[in-house]
């Protein structure tokens, strides 16, 4: 930038800094959060810094204010560590407490708590001794991270009044700032890479190999949430765990609307800045846990229960350019390339604009001085553009006409369609975002198969399509630069074992638009064979629970290609065939089971699927059609009640497991 170029840049950027603090303390009304203010302000005085002579009396800038481990091991989870669906304002809040309250049909009370930062994990205590910890995981089997987990000061080795049975606490593990601070302090005067962020630091460090370093850094353990025992509130929960000696946090509390709720989180808008650990938002939570176990979970997310996000952490850089980034679907998404820019504690570099109409609406052009937050404090996006700042060289975005990676038209499928795509499936980014998708471990967890070797193979020619990773040998791999014997040999044998995958595993793994991976085993369960998912048709697919119209017309319209069919029949060639779920018409067929409560014997989900494998129905929650309830541990009574009223048997553990037996 010549001195010409800046002066007029610092001209521009201290007048709308000047018209930003008039507005704000003058009138008491902002026209951008504090945060993009102080990222222009740092951008001003950077300039002024590299061009001192550019500095005034009245620019901003000038203004005065007063043993090591050889390994992990998996384990599954006693039950699903679920996530939350987030919320991010007022009326969210009152929608989601009107539809469970629709639900449930009676005055709910609420409790609520700080949302903490850090990295989740399940202690596992037996006879009041702590044998295992657990982190987090997919939610259904974490890693065994005992070892490290004992290091920290907070973590009970031994229960304090519980010296029998079973018992499970989950909680957050978590850096606090000052230390994460003290921690980063020393790492500079070591000539050592600084971290990020203090979730980031948690998480890394629990996941090391030697305990010792673990224990030389300073972490902390927070409960929220108990298993295997029966409590009757969420608030009980923390008194227990309170009781047990377990550090909660002494601002939960219940409420009786949610009004009150909303209060509660404006009070912490602010003072949650004074916390010792960073924090996006609250977690809200139907008080009674029978009411809150009763309202089931959708996806991977209870009903019972949202985090309330705080507005994300805003910051300002420029647009250097757009692209278009092609996915696996062939969606042709408009992405900015950004100046870096920290926000939320971790370097931006891109953020998508979804589609074309959302550039225009937003009108964000090349050149741009943007304002960029992180949606759920996850996703980079550009919140608006700065257009006080342009100075006519920005420059508009034109949507292409043609893919840039196969130069093949973009279309519409329906014109009423948001997203342009690419229709060729044979685009290079098309097909590596495919084959990584097949690879994952969502799909068929094909070990080795992640972004950098896909793309190895693709460039090597070695693969056109998903189907032909199963004809890729050992000898081809070695003339690759990525590859040695070992590796080479490793990554053929993790794709030969999966020839034979499960039907949803599979189905999911194609990648077909909108199904996703319960949509994939409801689909695999009603039509048990790839045949007949292949013949189904829209009727059939939406009469399915879940499945509704969209859904089965991606389906259809999947199987019905040339190219889907082409990709099946080489699949078969090289072997590969799905396994057939159990046909509806089993030893269970027509029967509707629901589990409550903590088995012994099996996981949830393992019950299910043998529910399933048997012709019979898992379903989440009690209803009208509901045939069985299985009684675990620690059921609620409510639920008891519910089934009692429907009418529905019950079966205990050791019934439901000789009925299987039976049947088997």
């Amino acid at each position: 930038m010549t001195r010409e170029q800046a002066a007029a840049r610092v001209e521009k950027l201290r007048t709308v800094i000047d018209d930003y603090r008039y507005h704000y303390h003058v009138l008491d009304e902002s026209t951008m959060s504090e945060a993009a203010a102080d990222s222009l302000k740092h951008e001003l005085s950077q300039l002024e810094a590299q061009f001192p002579d550019l500095i005034t009396p009245d620019s901003p800038t000038q203004r005065v204010a007063g043993k090591p481990l050889g390994g992990f091991t998996s384990v599954a989870h006693s039950s699903r560590m679920l996530s939350l669906n987030d919320v991010f304002d007022a009326d969210e809040m009152t929608a989601w407490s009107n539809r469970i309250a629709k639900l449930t049909n009676q005055k709910l009370r609420y409790f609520a708590d700080i949302k903490m930062d850090g990295l989740a994990c399940a202690l596992i205590y037996e006879n009041g001794l702590l044998v295992r910890a657990i982190t987090r995981g997919d939610g259904f089997t974490g890693e065994d991270v005992t070892a490290n987990v004992r290091t920290i000061e907070s973590v009970p080795l031994r229960l304090r009044t519980i010296t029998t049975g079973a018992f499970e606490v989950r909680g957050e593990i978590v850096m606090y700032k000052q230390d994460f601070a003290d921690l980063n302090a020393q790492r500079t005067r070591e000539n050592k890479p600084l971290f990020a962020n203090p979730r980031n630091t948690a998480a890394g460090t629990i996941r090391q190999l030697d305990p010792e370093l673990v224990a030389a850094r300073p972490l902390h353990f927070r409960a929220y949430d108990v298993r295997q025992v029966s409590v009757d509130t969420h608030a009980d929960a923390y008194e227990l765990l309170h009781t047990e000696g377990f550090l909660v946090n002494k601002d939960a509390a219940v409420f009786d609307s949610v009004d009150e709720v909303l209060t509660y989180a404006d009070t912490w808008q602010d003072a949650r800045k004074q916390l010792p650990f960073e924090t996006d938002g609250l977690v809200v939570k139907v008080n009674d846990r029978a009411v809150y176990e009763e309202l089931g979970v959708v996806g991977k997310a209870p009903r019972g229960a949202v985090a309330y996000k705080y507005a994300a952490e805003q910051a300002t850089t420029k647009v250097k350019d757009i692209f278009i980034s092609i996915g696996r679907t062939g969606s042709a998404t408009p992405v900015a390339m950004l100046e870096p820019v920290v926000v939320a504690g971790s370097t931006v570099q891109m953020a998508t604009l979804h589609n074309e109409a959302e550039v225009a609406r937003k009108d964000i052009r090349i050149g741009d001085t943007v304002i960029v937050h992180k949606a759920g404090d996850i996703i980079p996006e550009i919140v608006a553009a700065v257009t006080d700042l342009r100075d006519g060289s920005e420059q508009a975005f034109i949507m292409p006409k043609k893919c840039p990676d196969c130069a093949s038209d973009l279309m519409k499928v329906k014109a009423a369609d948001a997203a342009w795509r690419c229709p060729n499936q044979s685009c290079p980014s098309r097909m590596w975002r495919r084959i990584e998708h097949y690879a994952s471990k969502g799909a068929l967890d094909i070990e080795g198969l992640g972004e950098k070797n896909v793309i190895a193979l693709i460039d090597a020619g070695l693969v056109q399509d998903i189907a032909d990773i199963y004809a890729i040998t050992a000898e081809q791999l070695l003339q690759l630069d990525r590859f040695a014997s070992v590796s080479a040999n490793k990554l053929v044998n993790a794709i030969a074992d999966k020839k034979q995958p499960s039907l949803p595993k599979f189905l999911f793994g194609l990648g077909i638009r909108h199904v996703g991976t319960q949509t994939a085993i409801d689909i695999a369960t009603q039509f048990t064979s790839l045949s007949t998912v292949m013949s189904a048709t829209i009727e059939e697919l939406s009469a399915i629970d879940g499945v509704g119209e969209v859904v089965a017309e991606s389906v259809v319209e999947y199987f019905s290609e040339p190219n889907t069919q082409a990709l099946l029949d080489k699949f078969a060639s090289y072997g590969v065939q799905p396994q057939e779920m159990q046909a509806a018409n089993g030893a269970l067929s027509g029967k509707k089971f629901v589990v409550t409560g903590t088995l012994t014997t099996m996981s949830r989900t393992e019950a299910a699927d043998k529910i399933r494998e048997l012709g019979g129905t898992f379903q989440s929650s009690v209803g009208k059609d509901t045939d069985y309830l299985v009684v675990g541990e620690n059921v609620g009574a409510s639920k008891l009640a519910k089934a009692d009223k429907m009418g529905t048997k019950r079966l205990s553990e050791s019934e439901f497991v000789e009925l299987l037996n039976s049947q088997a």
